[in-house]
């Protein structure tokens, strides 16, 4: 009986959103703007630590957490110009961490707000969160 009772209140507790659910995030993405790096952790472990270049003066990259929305491969700005976007994992409104053709500027603040990558992490990042389902991918961006 009290096996039972341990049972149904586990399932319980996972249908109600426990943390220990199956729905936890598979793929982090930890944005620190005062190192400009990203570290990325795939299912719990960490797999790069890259340069970033989040916003310059006078712009904003928001800080929060926040799952991924959307992706698009080869994304062109529609605020900048068509500026190349590739490998953009869309997570807040128009901010994406995506890749960068102005690769000598990261590790420092360059953006108008959007993470940008080095290309060639930026399609590593792309294809994990493309596997692992946007609601598993979860971008966290602390000061």
């Amino acid at each position: 009986m009290r096996h039972i009772l341990f049972s149904f209140g586990l399932v319980t507790l996972l249908l109600a959103g426990n943390p220990i659910s199956a729905s936890a995030a598979t793929l982090i993405a930890n944005v620190s703007l005062s190192t400009q790096t990203m570290t990325v952790h795939h299912r719990s472990n960490v797999i790069g630590r890259w340069k970033v270049s989040t916003a310059r003066s006078g712009k904003v990259t928001p800080t929060g957490s926040w799952k991924a929305k959307w992706l698009s491969k080869n994304h062109k700005s529609s605020r900048y110009n068509n500026a190349p976007m590739p490998y953009s994992v869309f997570y807040n409104g128009n901010y994406a961490v995506h890749g960068t053709n102005q690769t000598s500027k990261l590790g420092r603040p360059a953006s108008a707000g959007c993470i940008r990558l080095h290309p060639k992490n930026a399609a590593i990042f792309f294809e994990l969160a493309r596997r692992e389902g946007l609601n598993n991918v979860k971008i966290i961006v602390r000061r």
